[in-house]
Parts: C-alpha cells; sequence; structure tokens
C-alpha cells in the first residue's frame, strides 16, 4: 500500500456548533440529523463569556463566532483551552470590516478607527483566543482558500496531531459579506463550527475519524435541510462532515481541497 493510501485515525474529542439558525451543537445535530425544524433565525451573534462586556461589544463578528465554538468545543472535550495548540480557519477574513477600510481609505483615511484596523488581521480572532485564555501554545491562522478552507483547517490540524501526539483545537468560521465585496465574494449570515481533536489512543474520544488524501474535486454534497441552509456561508464546507458525526453511525465524507484533490474523512462511532 502506497503511503498516501494509508488510513490515518484520530478521535474526536470536542464538537460545536453555531450558527443563527442552529445556535449550540446539541440543536444542531437534532437538526443535521432531520429531528428539529430549523428555528427562525433571530437577530443576534453569539456573545462569548470568555470577552470581558466591554471587548464584547466592541469585538467583530468572526471574533465573536470564533471564541463562542472554541470555548464551548473545550468544554465539550473536558480539556483546559490554555493546553491546545490550535488551528483557525477562516475563509475570507472579516468582509464587513475590509469593506470599512477600503472605503474610509478612499473617501478619508485619517477617519480610520485603530480598534477596527487591529480587528482586521486575518488572525484577530487567534489572537483574541490565546490572550483570554492565556494560551501560549502555537496557533495557526489559515485564510484565503475559498470554499475549500474547512478541508485546508481540518487537514492542518489533523497533520498536526499526527506529527505532535497531542491534541488540536479547530475552529472554523465565517461572517457575512458586506458593500461591493459582496458582489464577489458569496457568503451570507453567519457560520461557526468547531473540534477538538486527539491522537487515535485517546481514551476520551467519542468519535473516530479516518482521514487520507483523494484525487477528485466532488465534495460530499449536503443531505439534510438544516445543512442545505447554510450553503450561503464562506464555511459551509462543513456541513457535511458535522452531519456525518451527528449521526452517530458509520459515515464518509469528501472535502474539497483544490482542483483534483480532495480530503476524504471516515466517521466511526467509537462504543
Amino acid at each position: 500500500m502506497a503511503e498516501s493510501d494509508r488510513i490515518r485515525r484520530v478521535r474526536v474529542r470536542g464538537v460545536a456548533f453555531w450558527s443563527p439558525q442552529l445556535p449550540g451543537w446539541e440543536f444542531a445535530a437534532r437538526a443535521l440529523r432531520g429531528e428539529a425544524a430549523l428555528q427562525a433565525p433571530p437577530s443576534l451573534r453569539p456573545s462569548p463569556a470568555l470577552l470581558a462586556p466591554t471587548e464584547r461589544r466592541r469585538a467583530p463578528d468572526t471574533v465573536a463566532l470564533a471564541l463562542e465554538v472554541a470555548s464551548r468545543a473545550c468544554t465539550s472535550a473536558g480539556i483546559e483551552p490554555s493546553s491546545l495548540p490550535s488551528v483557525f480557519a477562516c475563509s475570507y477574513g472579516d468582509l464587513a470590516i475590509s469593506d470599512y477600510m477600503a472605503a474610509t481609505l478612499a473617501e478619508n483615511p485619517q477617519l480610520v478607527s485603530p480598534i477596527r484596523f487591529h480587528n482586521s488581521v486575518h488572525n484577530a480572532a487567534a489572537g483574541y483566543w490565546s490572550i483570554g485564555t492565556g494560551c501560549g501554545e502555537a496557533y495557526t491562522a489559515l485564510s484565503a482558500a475559498g470554499g475549500a478552507t474547512f478541508g485546508a483547517g481540518l487537514l492542518e490540524a489533523l497533520v498536526q496531531v499526527e506529527c505532535d501526539a497531542r491534541p488540536v483545537l479547530l475552529v472554523a468560521y465565517d461572517s457575512e459579506a458586506r458593500g461591493p465585496l459582496a458582489t464577489v465574494l458569496d457568503s451570507r449570515g453567519l457560520l461557526a463550527a468547531a473540534l477538538v481533536l486527539a491522537p487515535a489512543d485517546d481514551p476520551c474520544g467519542g468519535v473516530s475519524l479516518g482521514w487520507r488524501l483523494g484525487a477528485g474535486s466532488a465534495a460530499t454534497p449536503p443531505r439534510s435541510a438544516a445543512a442545505r441552509a447554510l450553503q450561503g456561508n464562506a464555511m459551509s464546507g462543513c456541513a457535511t462532515l458535522f452531519e456525518a458525526l451527528a449521526l452517530d453511525a458509520p459515515a464518509s465524507v469528501s472535502l474539497s481541497l483544490q482542483p483534483e484533490l480532495q480530503l476524504e474523512v471516515e466517521v466511526q462511532p467509537v462504543t
């Protein structure tokens, strides 16, 4: 068997999910299994307890999304957040701030807000996380992979688990495109998901993930109405894997990485 054909395995120790219609993994899992109807989308965003009230109000949507699911995934895993290296994946960064920055620079550069400026960098959420949790472990901030960003972030986290033989936090999130950017970058609504992945011999993981790279570009389509409803968001590539995790049954999904290359994942509950 060629090395590229060998299936590597990790355990899933923690899971988190958030969108306005699926605000939390417990509800999202039922909806992704077809057992619960979608909630009407309220006009809200998550309110991560990790941030102080003033910071919570100032933080952009991407930071609020990322910190909410990161905290919940660590709680689900029963692991102290400060002990985990992490991978933060966002397809386009904070598009609302990018739109604000471009418009302000074009109209009156002297009015650029310092707070919005420091939130405009693509690793802002990872920075807030490391400061808020006191985490000195390494983080990777991954962006600009378009619809393949979730697959790329998951692959990065899987490789880190394989190489370092320790748990890794994966956080994936995207917000809504605003202004002229919305005409060229398609992302609507808010969506975030997180996993704590651990080595295959971790005794606490309830789900085993087998993975390998494969040829092809046909990503697994979403099956449930809940997953299809997420397709307007740039991070919707995560939906099929979280559908499989929600089923609590063996399943296989393919995630796009680049033309003619995909990440093949096998989900196997551990009894």
